[in-house]
């Protein structure tokens, strides 16, 4: 009895990744650094001054990490709830950090305890910035206002309360002492000048804001918040001109490269998307382990810092040039040649006794319905989810093979309306991918020719029939298109090809005949 044949399945050439100059730059990493904090990682901020430090906010603590150091080099453990944004001073002597207790502390960088402590809001202050004069400080905070303090008397300047909810973000202009900009969960992001007893821009983001951004030149702004990522011009008073939505949950924190022309922002949904600011169109993207809180990039993008609701805290760092022409040029390790030549030359003796041991065949799911002749069943394994949406040319191949046998009509019969509607679906996913078509097409008209009298009775099979039809229609517009072009292309090289005349012998070339041959036509007149 011959032996069961399993299903071959036709290898088809994968089409290669599009490599970009994004994704050779920001694929030039090493493999991440995880350091395990105390609680979440809710900021992360670089210090804009060489060695370029980076601070940490995670539960009670802000440590400071150095830029390949696993461990704190120094850390801020002064308060008596969870802290939040701790942030440099642009010439990194000084940081700032809120806290739940509703107390702000500054901190020298090189000691230990508080300077200054502003006492004042009534909730926790979730959002700290020093202004571009190095003297006054920007909090927000639970309690709905935003404020301004006095570094050197360690006094309150101005208090703004205009937002209606949490204010969970914001940041001070770079170019003017005088500007800062706030985002709240009342989905509004506003610009206040201190000059000015209230805020002088409002823009509705339309969801609660998590993270604002501003662009080197200050006349572009970003916010984050729910799905979408918007962009605003600041010099149109606050007009909308991008709004983005590439994650599948909410978008925690954003980030600039150093050069300014990518735009990086990070979500729950585990993903940092890395967009062009020319065309604001998704460059590259990065995968991690859990949710992200919070991310920062390195001066000349020299690291990625990010931090997840799970406590780690990812760095990953640039490759050296030398380490990326090392990986580049190394060569693929091979087996050593005596595995294969192992045991070729043996001979064996007289009494040598050879033992085979029987090779225990592992089948398919659908090898083994099609084995016991389940031919419906078999079809049914195929087209499981994981199968039919990773692999669908392992559908395709069962397909085939009850086709070859004879058996794929009545694999097809007898179907109620979840599985005919799975059956559908593949198709419509398939049928116009020039690998499947052959196979697909003659399964189409198979499932027509036997459901045709129950057209009518199911609206979600309507559907998907309309929906096939549509798409079938539209792949034959486009076929057709294709053969008009080809036709125009094959006309242009004809017209370009030089021509060239062919000789042959002893023909006339003013009427086509023969030397000496004439024409029956003139023989009859000259008889005439």
């Amino acid at each position: 009895m011959a032996s069961f044949k399993p299903t071959q399945i036709q290898v088809y050439p994968k089409l290669g990744e599009k490599v970009t100059q994004d994704t050779l730059y920001w694929k030039n990493y090493k493999t991440p650094v995880q350091i395990k904090e105390f609680g979440a990682i809710t900021n992360i901020d670089f210090s804009p001054v060489a060695p370029h430090n980076f601070a940490v906010t995670a539960f009670t603590r802000v440590h400071i990490y150095g830029p390949f150091s696993q461990e704190p080099v120094k850390a801020f453990t002064r308060f008596k709830d969870t802290a939040y944004s701790g942030r440099f001073r642009s010439d990194g002597q000084l940081l700032v950090a809120g806290c739940e207790d509703s107390v702000v502390r500054l901190f020298d960088v090189g000691g230990k305890v508080a300077l200054r402590m502003f006492k004042g809001h009534k909730k926790a202050v979730h959002v700290t910035d020093f202004t571009s004069d190095h003297y006054q400080i920007l909090t927000g905070s639970d309690d709905y206002t935003c404020r301004l303090w006095d570094i050197p008397n360690a006094t309150e300047l101005n208090s703004y309360q205009e937002h209606t909810d949490y204010i969970r973000c914001g940041v001070a202009s770079k170019l003017n002492k005088d500007l800062f900009i706030t985002g709240s969960y009342d989905h509004t992001v506003k610009l206040f000048d201190a000059r000015v007893d209230k805020s002088v821009m409002t823009m509705n983001h339309g969801h609660p804001v998590e993270s604002v951004l501003l662009y080197p030149s200050e006349g572009l702004l970003v916010s984050a918040g729910g799905r979408y990522v918007k962009v605003w011009d600041l010099l149109k008073g606050g007009q909308a001109l991008v709004s983005l939505k590439n994650h599948h949950k909410t978008v925690t924190c954003l980030c600039l490269s150093s050069n300014g022309q990518r735009l990086l922002s990070a979500s729950l949904d585990r993903h940092v998307k890395v967009y062009s600011t020319v065309n604001y169109k998704v460059v590259h993207n990065f995968d991690y382990a859990a949710s992200i809180l919070s991310l920062a990039l390195a001066p000349d993008d020299a690291s990625i810092v990010a931090g997840m609701t799970n406590s780690v805290l990812s760095i990953k760092h640039r490759k050296s040039l030398e380490e990326s022409k090392e990986v580049s040029g190394q060569p693929r390790r091979r087996p050593a040649y005596r595995v294969f030549v192992k045991g070729k030359n043996y001979i064996p003796k007289q009494d040598d006794y050879l033992v085979s041991k029987p090779v225990r065949q592992h089948l398919a799911k659908y090898d083994k319905q099609l084995k016991k002749f389940n031919v419906s069943k078999a079809l049914d394994t195929a087209l499981e989810t994981w199968t039919r949406w990773k692999k669908p040319e392992i559908t395709v191949a069962v397909i085939k093979e009850l086709n070859r046998r004879g058996t794929l009509k009545n694999a097809l019969a007898g179907r109620d309306e979840q599985a005919l509607s799975r059956l559908l679906n593949f198709l419509i996913g398939n049928l116009v991918d020039a690998r499947f078509a052959p196979v697909l097409v003659t399964a189409a008209e198979m499932i027509l020719d036997i459901y045709q009298s129950i057209i009518g009775r199911s609206p979600v099979i309507d559907r998907q029939l309309l929906r096939l039809q549509e798409l079938l229609e539209k792949e034959i517009d486009y076929q057709q298109d294709l053969l008009e072009v080809l036709g125009m292309l094959d006309t242009m090289f004809a017209s370009t090809l030089p021509r060239k005349e062919v000789p042959c012998c002893g023909i006339s070339t003013s009427n086509g005949l023969a030397q000496g041959e004439t024409s029956s036509s003139n023989t009859q007149l000259q008889v005439a």
